[in-house]
């Protein structure tokens, strides 16, 4: 298996600047391009060379790491004239951690295979401080034997690593598991919003549920941030929304009926027509808080 040591990585941001990190702590050269430099100055600082072009970032990298914000995005970065199926080298592993739809998946996936890349679509789970602590969980799709010669790439970022099956199947896995973080979120805020107005003490209602089968990642996580107003982002509500689009479009594809997810998505459409796409996914809570109420009436 050939060495791997320079990494090209396109989308330094929350989660990616993270991610840049923990790939640097474990010994590879980190190429990085962004559109705006001033916003990655501090991971230059550390140690990450910048580039002006996708094209100048790739070209020599064994492996190119892709974590951008919507799939317009993704098709830019790979399709555009002059980008990465254009520039990488021969033979280069090609790892899109974007989550976005599994016919780009697919696409990408052919398209390279043609020109000799390795491609592979690998979304992530875990959110910012999955990132920071390298714990991330990661679902990757594509063929076996690559998914295996990435592991040590796979291994600085996350722990949870689990192949999936052929092109497409990461971005399935992860549909599924924003399907069921869509439903637990919501039934997070309903049963706080409940508690609240039965007058129990929020903070007693969490620790007492918790440990119970009602505990969830979803409510260890957002539950101490929603009692606080805490709603910065660790994950954007708006790519939330692109997430549960795809996943929608994706069971229709199937003839399934979803209607958790139906009626979750449309509660967060109506939030980001309000201004809050730029917020983290707990402020679903603000969907039911008094004040919100209070105008759907």
């Amino acid at each position: 298996m050939k060495q791997m040591n320079k990494v090209g990585f396109i989308g330094v941001g929350i989660m990616g600047k993270s991610m840049v990190r923990n790939l640097m702590k474990a010994g590879f050269e980190l190429h990085i391009y962004a559109r705006t430099k001033s916003k990655v100055e501090d991971v230059i600082g550390e140690g990450a060379r910048f580039h002006e072009s996708i094209k100048d970032c790739v070209q020599d990298c064994d492996a190119v790491i892709t974590i951008v914000g919507f799939p317009q995005d993704v098709e830019e970065v790979y399709f555009d004239g002059g980008n990465i199926l254009d520039s990488a080298k021969k033979g280069a592993y090609l790892i899109d951690m974007t989550t976005t739809s599994p016919q780009i998946a697919e696409k990408i996936y052919e398209e390279g295979t043609k020109r000799g890349f390795h491609v592979m679509d690998a979304p992530v789970t875990g959110g910012d401080t999955g990132a920071k602590a390298g714990t991330l969980s990661i679902l990757v799709g594509g063929e076996k034997e690559d998914y295996e010669a990435c592991m040590p790439l796979f291994e600085a970022m996350g722990t949870n690593i689990n192949y999936q099956g052929k092109a497409g199947c990461g971005q399935h896995c992860k549909l599924a598991n924003q399907i069921m973080i869509a439903g637990t979120l919501s039934g997070v805020c309903e049963a706080l919003t409940y508690a609240k107005e039965q007058g129990l003490d929020p903070e007693v209602f969490m620790k007492s549920v918790a440990t119970g089968a009602a505990g969830s990642k979803q409510l260890d996580t957002f539950g101490p941030k929603i009692l606080k107003d805490d709603y910065a982002p660790g994950f954007f509500m708006k790519h939330f929304i692109k997430d549960m689009k795809l996943a929608l479009i994706e069971a229709n594809r199937k003839g399934l009926s979803l209607d958790v997810l139906s009626m979750v998505l449309a509660n967060y459409e109506e939030l980001e027509q309000e201004g809050y796409g730029d917020l983290g996914t707990q402020a679903l809570m603000k969907f039911y808080d008094e004040e919100h109420r209070n105008t759907e009436e």
